[in-house]
């Protein structure tokens, strides 16, 4: 029997792909971390499963329901906002299955700085202003930061930063960023992206905590870098005539012409 690690996507119940959704519904033992899972994704389990919201419990008890599970011959979908590669204790969990040798199977899901970048519509990584993503977050209860990894650093870069878990902590955020971007780079908050309460809230790094409003305690990204303002960039050469395209012959009587447009 196998623990099937799967992203349940940003909050929206139909942002979670084909094979995750194929998979809860083949489990008859489902976790899922409720606090931010919606309850939609659970129409997806299979009439009578079992079905455990892991928000109450720790690390030992999870690990005790997926080895009943197994014992009992019973396959498990194991719940994760977001996707599973960043932030999600997967790896911990992991590490406890394969220590009591039970299989597990990780299905990636849709992060939550993609849903965001969606909500504004915005793509992160405009040419000649940002051509990479740093994902990271501010020290926080649950874990530190290793040296080195601080927001002043990544600053430094002039990438487009999406800042996780951090809403709580704008003091520390403003502080780090200032310096490198200036005070009035783009920054954008995203509240619960994908969610039916879904909010934008769009202003700079001078404005951040005052434009953020006291609702906004948890759950919510935060963009900076230049890219956010969407303007002042470069057009990439991906499209230009007199690009090389080595898939994509440019004559109009090429067979990539005739099937781009329609043609037998």
């Amino acid at each position: 029997m196998t623990v099937h690690f799967i992203g349940a996507g940003p909050g929206a119940p139909d942002l979670i792909t084909l094979r995750g959704r194929d998979l809860i519904a083949s489990c008859p033992v489902c976790l899922y971390a409720g606090s931010l899972v919606p309850e939609e994704i659970l129409g997806h389990c299979p009439d009578g499963a079992e079905i455990h919201n892991t928000a109450p419990m720790d690390l030992d008890a999870i690990v005790a329901a997926c080895r009943k599970a197994t014992d009992e011959g019973k396959d498990v979908a194991r719940l994760h906002s977001g996707d599973l590669s960043v932030w999600s204790a997967m790896g911990e969990q992991i590490r406890r299955l394969r220590e009591e040798g039970i299989p597990v199977s990780v299905t990636p899901g849709v992060p939550s700085f993609a849903a965001a970048a969606a909500a504004l519509e915005t793509e992160l990584t405009l040419p000649g202003l940002a051509q990479s993503v740093v994902l990271t977050r501010t020290p926080g209860r649950a874990s530190t930061m290793p040296e080195g990894e601080t927001l002043t650093n990544f600053a430094a870069t002039g990438a487009t930063l999406a800042i996780h878990l951090s809403i709580g902590n704008l003091d520390h955020v403003i502080a780090e960023l200032a310096p490198a971007y200036g005070e009035g780079c783009p920054v954008a908050v995203v509240y619960r992206a994908s969610w039916p309460d879904q909010q934008i809230i769009r202003t700079s790094i001078a404005r951040l905590k005052d434009d953020v409003t006291e609702n906004i305690t948890r759950t919510a990204l935060i963009l900076v870098g230049p890219a956010l303002g969407g303007e002042g960039f470069d057009e990439s050469c991906l499209y230009a005539t007199d690009y090389d395209r080595r898939y994509r012959p440019q004559t109009a009587d090429s067979p990539w012409s005739s099937w781009r447009h329609g043609d037998d």
